[in-house]
């Protein structure tokens, strides 16, 4: 337990370097760009799909759903309403009197402590809140409801395109990540010769497995709470299976990873960790470099024990 703690200390350290922070949200940025064109593009097809299959849900379900959807949508949009605000007010004067490497590092502090500020709100108000917009949706007609839904769904169709394209990337370029990782903090370790051929096949297949799976379990998404353990559990296998492998191939010799099953529990906690990134506006840029950053040091850390 004590190497995950370190691991999982050491990626939020690295990705508060400047360097890394850079890559990051450059990456970030052309990714939302690419696919918010995409659904520019595609946001009539995205409804429909949507559309389909909430003819086939029950209108409770759907209500209770939409009204658990559309909450969290709300504390998403007042996490980045905040931080805008803060910046806008505050940000001039605090660049004023912190180097650019750590006004990043306040950036993403500010949209921490937003989060955290309104997680505390919907904590004790929550229920609340997801009572009112049931009532609301009491008083609506079910077109309305339906046309609704469908365009929460399309947003998060697109929302995560982005995410799982940020991990795909951050794989595929992992080894001049961590590249620079070990020259700064282990310059005397060398790395293994990478298969990248193989490396490619391997990350292709994990994303091919969890499209399927997404799609075949997405009808699961209109039950309230199993979606998100249906989401979570979904970013945790696939961020767990990417990145281990990127590392391994990095560090671990070919005869000796399969002794890696007994460190599972380890992978598993990182995983998770990297996965609520995803949860947090601009913070999911930053998740897929997190979890590559702790899971090459969790490997290179017992490698010694295989």
């Amino acid at each position: 337990m004590q190497n995950v703690i370190e691991a999982i200390l050491f990626g939020f350290s690295e990705i508060l370097n400047y360097k890394i922070m850079k890559r990051a949200l450059a990456m970030g940025a052309v990714v939302t760009i690419v696919w918010s064109i995409i659904g520019y593009f595609m946001w009539g097809w995205l409804i429909s799909i949507a559309a389909d299959f909430i003819d086939l849900v029950p209108f409770s379900m759907l209500r209770a759903n939409e009204a658990w959807i559309l909450s969290s949508f709300l504390w998403f949009s007042l996490v980045l309403v905040t931080f805008a605000l803060i910046l806008a007010f505050f940000g001039n004067m605090i660049l004023e009197r912190v180097s650019k490497e750590k006004y990043s590092a306040f950036s993403l502090l500010v949209v921490f402590s937003s989060a955290v500020f309104w997680a505390v709100v919907w904590f004790f108000k929550g229920t609340y809140i997801h009572e009112q917009f049931l009532k609301l949706f009491n008083w609506l007609p079910f077109e309305t409801v339906q046309e609704s839904l469908a365009y929460l769904l399309g947003i998060y169709f697109i929302y995560s395109g982005i995410i799982v394209t940020m991990l795909l990337l951050t794989s595929f370029f992992s080894e001049a990540l961590l590249g620079d990782v070990r020259d700064k903090n282990f310059p005397y370790e060398p790395f293994l010769d990478e298969d990248e051929v193989k490396a490619s096949e391997s990350r292709l297949l994990d994303i091919l497995i969890y499209t399927v799976i997404s799609i075949v379990a997405f009808p699961l998404l209109f039950i309230p709470v199993l979606n998100f353990i249906l989401q979570l559990g979904l970013w945790i296998w696939l961020i767990k299976d990417t990145f281990v492998n990127d590392s391994a191939m990095l560090l671990i010799p070919k005869e000796k990873r399969s002794k890696l099953s007994k460190y599972k529990t380890g992978f598993i906690l990182i995983s998770v960790v990297t996965a609520l990134f995803n949860f947090l506006p601009i913070f999911n840029i930053f998740g897929p470099f997190f979890g590559e950053i702790a899971m090459f040091y969790y490997l290179r850390d017992i490698q010694k024990e295989l």
